[in-house]
Parts: C-alpha cells; sequence; structure tokens
C-alpha cells in the first residue's frame, strides 16, 4: 500500500521545517511536477511528489488516480486508501509538522488534493485546473484553500472551479480563487501564486 515518491530535499544547509507535496495529473507521472521545484524558489522547503498508483491505460510510464472513463471512477477508494496511508506516517517520517505542510495538485491531483487534504491538518490546500468529487466528507475540516484555473481550459470546465470555489465557500471554508487567460496548463503566474500561498500559510 506504499507510494512511489521523488522527494527533493533543500537547497539549503538547514533542517526543513516545512514542505509541499505536489500531486500530478491524469496520464503524467510524479516528474511532472518534480519539474516545478526550481521554479517555486523554496530552497528552505522539502518537496515531494507521489507517483499515482495506478498506470494510465495509454500513456507509456503514465499514472493515474483512477479511470476517468468510467463514471465510477474506478480506483479511486484504492488511491484514496494509499494517499490517506501515506499521509498517517509522513510527519513521522520528516519531522516536518502537517501543520506546516501544503498540499497542491494539478487537474485529477486537485481533485485528489481536495478530497484527502481535507483529512489532515494541514497548512493549506491548492488546487490548480482541478475540480472537487461530487461526494465530500460531510465532516472535513478544509484548511485554507486556493483554487486557479484557466479560462480557456477544454479539458477541465472553468464551472468545475467555480463551483469548487461556491461549495466550500458554502461550508465556511477560507478560498482563495485566481482565474489566468490560458487552458489546461500551469503558467508563470501560477506558479508564483502558489509560491505565495505557501509563504503564506508556511514558515520556514
Amino acid at each position: 500500500m506504499s507510494l512511489d515518491v521523488i522527494e527533493i530535499a533543500p537547497n539549503s544547509d538547514k533542517t526543513p521545517t516545512a514542505a509541499i507535496v505536489l500531486l500530478h495529473g491524469w496520464g503524467a507521472n510524479a516528474r511532472d511536477l518534480a519539474s516545478l521545484h526550481p521554479l517555486l524558489n523554496l530552497p528552505d522547503y522539502l518537496c515531494l511528489c507521489p507517483d499515482a498508483p495506478l498506470p494510465h491505460p495509454y500513456v507509456p510510464g503514465g499514472k493515474m488516480w483512477y479511470d476517468l472513463e468510467t463514471q465510477e471512477y474506478e480506483g479511486l477508494v484504492e488511491s484514496r486508501d494509499r494517499l490517506v496511508g501515506w499521509f498517517d506516517r509522513l510527519e513521522a517520517k520528516t519531522g516536518i509538522p502537517l501543520s506546516n505542510t501544503v498540499l497542491a495538485g494539478f487537474s485529477q491531483g486537485g481533485a485528489m488534493t481536495l478530497d484527502v487534504g481535507a483529512r489532515y491538518p494541514l497548512a493549506g490546500l491548492v488546487s490548480m485546473s482541478g475540480y472537487l468529487h461530487d461526494a465530500v466528507d460531510g465532516n472535513a475540516r478544509f484548511p485554507p484553500v486556493l483554487v486557479m484555473h484557466g479560462r480557456q481550459d477544454p479539458i477541465v470546465p472553468l464551472s468545475a472551479a467555480r463551483d469548487t470555489r461556491d461549495r466550500l465557500s458554502e461550508r465556511g471554508v477560507t478560498v482563495q480563487y485566481e482565474e489566468f487567460e490560458m487552458a489546461h496548463q500551469i503558467c508563470p503566474q501560477e506558479v508564483l501564486r502558489l509560491r505565495q500561498f505557501v509563504l503564506d500559510h508556511t514558515s520556514s
């Protein structure tokens, strides 16, 4: 029930006291969001990029958190259980409090961020081009959330981001919301916004 994880140590000599976890999207893998690390310019932070546990049916080397070609989201329960098990052990493994850890994800990874992240006392959650699953745990206690999306996204419609913002706000969650002139991607302005959110909600 373990996950393969790319672990990027801080660039500085300091022992890390804060962390960022990045969840990739459908058909990508951990290396995809690990490439954001130098752009984020968080030299004192530990960066962790897990691989989704399920192989993508069409992309060699690609992974998925669940099958988007079935209405049942086949594989979601397994991936959720794997992530929950990993997060259960994360603080003990890294020595970094979950309260000083930000979880962020792109697309399907953004959906998993909102799904699993609400179960833990994390510093914050970031959904990039993501969405909220239909069923949300009624007992979930969301930390502050940043939702970012492209206005020209042909894969996950902008309405999904606005719906996520509205549903979370109705639950009393502190939500920051940003739209960018882009498609289904991560733009430089979004990386800067992610960096600032991490800095605002953690201390290194």
